[in-house]
């Protein structure tokens, strides 16, 4: 059987949990910080799970996480 290739986009902006999640880095916190308020700023720290809707999606791109 052929074997199926990495999406390596999708490779470098998402990991997958140990009971199979995907977490995502928040968006918004490149560039322009200063017109940013603080409270938005410490909100968007860390990671989140990904919505369940594009679990599947992110299933067929990622297929030996």
């Amino acid at each position: 059987m052929p074997k199926i290739k990495t999406h390596r986009g999708a490779a470098k902006r998402f990991k997958k949990t140990a009971t199979g999640k995907f977490t995502r880095s928040k968006a918004f916190k490149r560039h322009i910080l200063t017109s940013k308020t603080t409270k938005s700023k410490r909100q968007m720290r860390g990671s989140e799970v990904v919505n369940p809707a594009d679990a599947p999606r992110l299933k067929k791109m990622l297929p030996y996480d």
